[in-house]
């Protein structure tokens, strides 16, 4: 069945890969609180959507470890929500999750065929919406996406956006120890299109091509921002964090609007933050 992208429902559309969403009727924390049933129910009913693309989440790791019950709340309650409009629709929806889902250890990297184990309540919160959707949905999608960038100076809270931050010094410091696969949120955005368009089902992962650690990531930064500042290796047990993260985050993303990560990156910054 072929979907009208025009009035596809978006939650999150505020936040850093909201802002490249050009489609749809955009809703934002002060428009629709995914952890009100209530109202989640009542913009759905009003608006009729043709699908739903659930973007809304907390995704500060370290803020799900400290405030675990909010962290419940919007990523797991608020995903079940969701799930039972989407249900009583009668409507696709699609759930964007994580690489965090899983528990790092595996050698290479992450397809979707692998099974979930996470680490971290950041993980856990993410998988609880996953299972929600899986156990009350046919027409799904799951799309898992790993280290996430993009929104420009306004909006991006994440890795590129604080290493910016730190290039008026002399030397960071940056961890090699742990790897993923950079997403670029105008990318992800082209994937879930994608799928919409195609009406497809299912897990996809929508991670950007090729993997890197932390240390490589940030050595691209000041390459393409032209900048001197120097990139010290460390570890990630020289860091005090509150939540622990994976060793590998590398994902194998088969669709084709997602780019190599060095590609996006260089586009990003070219656009985005000169």
């Amino acid at each position: 069945m072929k979907i009208d992208l025009n009035k596809v429902l978006v939650t999150g559309s505020d936040g850093m890969v909201g802002s490249y969403v050009d489609f749809g009727i955009k809703t934002n924390r002060r428009s629709l609180d995914v952890t009100d049933l209530k109202e989640v129910q009542a913009v759905c009913r009003k608006y009729k959507p043709s699908a739903i693309v659930h973007l809304a989440a907390e995704t500060d790791v370290d803020r799900c470890e400290r405030d675990s019950e909010h962290a419940y709340m919007v990523n797991a309650v608020g995903t079940y929500h969701m799930a039972l409009v989407a249900k009583e629709l009668g409507i696709k929806l699609v759930y964007v999750s994580t690489a965090g889902v899983f528990d790092g250890t595996k050698k290479t990297s992450y397809t979707e065929k692998d099974i979930p184990n996470p680490t971290n309540y950041y993980g856990r919160t993410k998988h609880l919406g996953e299972l929600a959707i899986q156990g009350m949905l046919k027409d799904y999608v799951i799309a898992r996406v790993c280290w996430m960038f993009g929104g420009g100076p306004e909006k991006d809270q994440k890795f590129v956006a604080k290493i910016i931050k730190q290039l008026d010094g002399k030397e960071i410091k940056v961890v090699t120890d742990q790897i993923g696969s950079p997403t670029f949120g105008k990318d992800l955005v082209a994937g879930i299109k994608k799928l919409l368009k195609e009406d497809s089902r299912g897990i996809h992962n929508l991670a950007g091509k090729g993997v890197c650690s932390r240390y490589e990531f940030a050595e691209a930064i000041v390459k393409i921002l032209g900048k001197k500042t120097k990139v010290l290796p460390v570890k990630m047990s020289d860091f005090k964090m509150d939540a622990f993260r994976t060793y590998n985050e590398g994902m194998i993303s088969k669709i084709s609007t997602s780019r190599h990560w060095k590609v996006a990156l260089k586009e990003y910054l070219e656009t985005e933050w000169k």
